[in-house]
């Protein structure tokens, strides 16, 4: 069977924890009532969206140097080619979430500052208009991460207890091999 490199899985599960805080934490802070509570969970999960985007463009860069193991030949043409665009439809949501969240923020006036000591580069001004825009856009790339990841999530716990190609296998960490 073929597998994944180490650094790919890592990253793989690294960015689908913290996907998941960051998801939680927004579900969570955006129905408080403004308190420093409130502020303080805010300023969580821009520190995790921040952590996504950077391991995210790191987890690209892995992925264009070492290529994805073959899909089964169980699969169908049709199964690859949904599969290739989802995967490819994740990349995008990796980095249009967080991104929309920035701007998000920028536009309403507040800075994003990583771990509460690196301010990050306002790449817009305050705008109260395009902060409602930036706010309905991260709302939407959420949901549709959110559904798209549920199906990612179904479709390999398909591969593994219908179909037993091992396509999820590819991606749990060997800790068999303890040399």
């Amino acid at each position: 069977m073929q597998r994944y490199s180490g650094k790919s899985i890592l990253l793989h599960w690294l960015v689908a924890i913290l996907i998941i805080a960051a998801f939680a934490l927004g579900t969570y802070m955006t129905d408080l009532k403004i308190s420093p509570t409130k502020l303080k969970l805010y300023s969580w999960h821009k520190w995790v969206g921040v952590t996504v985007l950077a391991l995210v463009a790191i987890r690209l860069l892995v992925r264009l140097f070492n290529t994805a193991p073959a899909y089964p030949n169980s699969m169908k043409t049709w199964e690859k080619q949904i599969a290739n665009l989802a995967h490819i439809t994740l990349y995008v949501l990796m980095f249009g979430v967080p991104l929309s969240g920035y701007l998000y923020s920028y536009a309403a006036g507040f800075p994003v500052v990583y771990l509460g000591l690196i301010e990050l580069p306002a790449l817009i001004t305050p705008d109260p208009t395009m902060k409602d825009s930036f706010k309905e856009l991260h709302e939407i790339l959420t949901n549709v991460m959110l559904l798209l990841v549920i199906l990612h999530i179904a479709a390999a716990l398909k591969h593994h207890f219908i179909d037993r190609d091992n396509i999820l296998k590819r991606m749990l960490p060997d800790f068999s091999n303890k040399e």
